[in-house]
Parts: structure tokens; C-alpha cells; sequence
């Protein structure tokens, strides 16, 4: 029932590992032990790690909680709520105060050639709106609830908030 190739093969595989398991390489394995070995490092060097670790943690602390840009409220042009908004590496401001029930007009000036940031998306408001390269694209839409509405480049890597009061 068995094929005769088949069987051979294993036979002469099973050989193989025999002889590879018994050779010398294997053989003299070197001891293990349960003590590790003390390796000195120079006092400038613990410290600069220390001082290095300690800078991270402080750039990483500041990034998160002291670096957020405040609202920017939206001035009122002819019944219209408007803001420019600056495209270059994100979103300047990111943080948009507007009121609700009334129109509103974001100005995306994107001067960033990046793929990332060639598409505004409003997902709440259901807009997506291609931004022209070093021209203004204006995007409007009318809040009717208060609350926190997201807009995203296209990628999700940048963002910023329609504050909406």
C-alpha cells in the first residue's frame, strides 16, 4: 500500500538526521550556566541614557498635553461663518469654533504637494473634497447640533475639529 519511493525516502532522511544528531557540532555544546556575567559600562554613559530616556519622556509629555492649539472662532461674513485654514503638514488652525444652525465656510489653502493631504474629509457631514494645490477650496456645510465634528485628510494622518456651540 505504501509507495516504495516514498518509504525509501524517509528511510534515507531518517539516516541523514541520525548522522547530522551524532556528529561533533553537536556534540560539544558549550556549558550553560545560571549566572550572568557582570558587564561594567562607563558612568558618563548610564547617565547619558538616563538624561536621553528622560528627554523622550518629557518631549512625548509635552506633546500630548501641552502642545494643542486653542479654538479659532469663525468670523461672521454676510450671514456666513468663515475661516481659512492653512494646508502645510497639517491643519493651522486644527481647532475650529462655530456656531450651530448657521452656515458655515472653511477655506482650505493647501500649499503641501503631499498625496496625503490632496482630499479634505468632513465623514459627518458627508464631504470629501479634493484640495487644489496653492489655491483656496472652499468647503461649507450647516451644523445643526452642538458637538465635536472631525475633518481628516484623506489618509487619516491629519485632523482637526469643527467645534460646533
Amino acid at each position: 500500500m505504501l509507495n516504495k519511493k516514498y518509504l525509501v525516502g524517509s528511510l534515507v532522511s531518517l539516516g541523514f538526521l541520525i548522522i547530522a544528531a551524532s556528529s561533533p557540532a553537536f556534540a560539544q555544546m558549550p556549558e550553560q550556566t545560571t549566572q550572568f556575567r557582570r558587564i561594567e559600562q562607563p558612568i558618563g554613559l548610564k547617565i547619558g541614557v538616563t538624561l536621553g530616556g528622560l528627554a523622550l519622556i518629557g518631549t512625548e509629555l509635552w506633546w500630548f498635553t501641552f502642545s494643542k492649539t486653542k479654538s479659532q472662532q469663525a468670523a461672521l461674513n454676510q450671514g456666513i461663518q468663515e475661516l481659512t485654514i492653512n494646508v502645510n503638514g497639517g491643519y493651522s488652525p486644527d481647532r475650529i469654533t462655530v456656531k450651530s444652525g448657521q452656515p458655515v465656510r472653511l477655506n482650505f489653502f493647501r500649499t503641501d504637494p503631499s498625496s496625503c493631504l490632496e482630499k479634505v474629509l468632513l465623514p459627518d457631514f458627508h464631504i470629501a473634497q479634493d484640495l487644489a494645490l496653492d489655491r483656496v477650496t472652499p468647503v461649507e456645510f450647516t451644523p445643526q447640533k452642538p458637538g465635536q465634528y472631525l475633518f481628516t485628510c484623506g489618509m487619516n494622518m491629519f485632523r482637526g475639529v469643527v467645534e460646533v456651540r
